[in-house]
């Protein structure tokens, strides 16, 4: 599988966007009950039909540039907000990044690895491995690049962050990503409760570290991606429940900036799972 997705990795940025493309419609399509949450969830944040439905090929577009991201030459990325991540290594504390399922969330990281994680800076991002062999075996060749580590979605890998931004670096989160039971909190998001990781939060007041929002930008055309960093308004409460609700004011205001690039399958209002 590996050599498959260096294979495809040959192929141009334009015409991997357009394979995904069509990949996000057949899913779209093809299954009802992904395609009564996409539309549901759009709903419930009260974007019009004509706002989300570009969202459907975007979905697959996610899955289709991942080869040329992972294992194919670099792309064009521009900057939108450097002076943000600037701001905030010069502090001298570790920096949280903060980025929803919205556009490519796989070149934030990156994008950062490559202009500043290689100058002592290292990024480091929590990462579930997948529970199929070849898939972890693929994921994780592809991830290990100079300035970006990874940690594993467990307690040695949130100790893993924690060491990271007491030594000044910087972890990436998702944010809107539904963490385990005992992790996280109830908190509205566009309206509705949605279980909210706490740890953000929590890593935050323990280290001092800045916060900021990161979203990437998918181009038309196979152009590349534009980075939009923005820093957080304000700081984050000590209440658990009133963190996790200004967190996800925060991932609203960026979704609502390219609600035709947010992954409206995801099941964002969906239960918890145990940990095991």
């Amino acid at each position: 599988m590996i050599r498959f997705f260096k294979l495809l990795s040959f192929l141009p940025l334009w015409l991997l966007h357009g394979a995904g493309w069509v990949l996000g419609w057949v899913a779209f399509l093809a299954s009802p009950t992904y395609r009564q949450r996409f539309i549901e969830n759009a709903a419930q944040a009260q974007f019009a039909r004509k706002d989300w439905l570009p969202a459907v090929g975007a979905a697959g577009q996610l899955v289709g540039e991942l080869p040329r991201l992972w294992f194919g030459k670099p792309v064009s990325i521009y900057w939108d907000g450097a002076q943000h991540v600037e701001a905030a290594l010069s502090s001298g504390k570790g920096v949280i990044f903060l980025t929803p399922h919205l556009g490519c969330f796989e070149v934030t990281a990156q994008a950062y690895a490559a202009r500043y994680g290689q100058a002592g800076r290292p990024m480091t991002v929590l990462f579930r491995p997948p529970r199929q062999s070849w898939l972890k075996e693929l994921v994780e060749s592809a991830r290990m690049r100079p300035g970006l580590l990874t940690a594993p979605t467990s307690l040695a890998g949130v100790k893993q962050l924690l060491k990271a931004l007491k030594q000044g670096q910087c972890v990436g989160l998702l944010p809107d990503q539904v963490p385990p039971t005992g992790q996280g909190t109830w908190a509205a998001f566009f309206g509705r409760d949605a279980y909210t990781m706490t740890l953000s939060s929590r890593l935050a007041a323990q280290t001092g570290a800045t916060l900021v929002l990161a979203w990437g930008e998918r181009l038309a055309w196979g152009r590349g991606y534009v980075v939009h960093v923005h820093p957080f308004d304000g700081s984050l409460s000590t209440d658990a429940r009133e963190a996790g609700g200004q967190m996800n004011r925060a991932m609203e205001g960026l979704v609502r900036q390219s609600p035709e690039q947010y992954l409206w399958g995801y099941a964002r209002y969906k239960q918890p799972r145990d940990l095991v």
